[in-house]
């Protein structure tokens, strides 16, 4: 039982309104939007709880609590009542992510009970490009096979563990994101140039809707760095994201990651706002 009437769980006869506020903001909502597009908004079936702030009997806020908690849409009230649902049933989620202020507020009021996170990223850069990329795009750049999944994965693990701090198997022996990895590859949403058996750049494209998609994982080999990998199979990984996937195109970066950002900025990603990252 949720612990206040202003907030209730959502299901498929909430499917207008809930699409209504996602698609106000497809680019800041694609994560959430991605996951009930593909799942539907049922519990049972999405593995997560899709809450709806009600206010004067219109659903104006939502929040997704899953491996991830999200705040969308949420003003000071709608993230008081979430994060009174949320003490209430303890943590369930891996980080709190979402707009910066919607979390600053929502961590405060969780952070007595559920506190210490573990890392914060303050302010991490949302990006987006529209456009066909700035750069010449590299020419292998390409889909992974599954045959190649072999070597995928490993670079997947330690891009990972560089990014998040600890590996993606220090939970349930790394299943649940080998058949992450495993469903990108079969997909067709992740790219890599290898060579001579070695990942030497990848990338996927994670949350897809028919407004937008996200590319996450960006990794180079630590000993390749720095000779301009990530700047052309980004523009590559754009390229087939443009074409065949979505019309926008978005990722979120580390603030104090300078080569990135100017990476990203090569390629003509643009700045179009900001998330903060709580991680446990």
């Amino acid at each position: 039982m949720l612990r206040t009437s202003a907030v209730r769980v959502l299901g498929e006869r909430d499917r207008e309104s809930v699409y209504a506020l996602l698609d106000a903001d497809p680019v800041g909502n694609v994560f959430v939007s991605s996951r009930l597009r593909a799942s539907g908004l049922h519990s049972s079936r999405l593995g997560a709880e899709l809450w709806g702030y009600v206010e004067r009997g219109a659903l104006t806020a939502l929040c997704y609590s899953g491996a991830n908690l999200v705040p969308v849409n949420a003003g000071p009230v709608a993230i008081r009542h979430f994060s009174e649902q949320a003490r209430g049933q303890g943590r369930r989620c891996s980080s709190i992510v979402g707009p910066v202020e919607a979390v600053s507020d929502l961590w405060a009021r969780l952070a007595p009970s559920w506190g210490p996170a573990r890392a914060i990223r303050e302010r991490q850069p949302v990006l987006e490009i529209s456009e066909p990329p700035h750069v010449e795009p590299d020419p292998l750049v390409r889909r992974t096979r599954m045959s190649e999944f072999g070597l995928v994965l490993p670079a997947c693990v330690a891009m990972f563990t560089e990014e998040v701090g600890v590996p993606p198997d220090s939970g349930d022996g790394g299943s649940m994101y080998r058949a992450r990895v495993e469903e990108l590859v079969r997909t067709g949403r992740s790219f890599a140039r290898i060579e001579d058996g070695r990942v030497v750049f990848k990338a996927e494209i994670g949350a897809v809707t028919p407004h937008a998609c996200q590319i996450q994982g960006v990794w180079v080999h630590p000993e390749l760095r720095g000779r301009g990998y990530s700047v052309s199979g980004m523009a590559a990984v754009v390229r087939y994201a443009l074409t065949e996937i979505a019309p926008r195109v978005t990722l979120y970066v580390n603030d104090f990651n300078a080569p990135a950002r100017a990476a990203y900025g090569s390629v003509g990603f643009h700045e179009v706002g900001a998330v903060r990252s709580v991680l446990f």
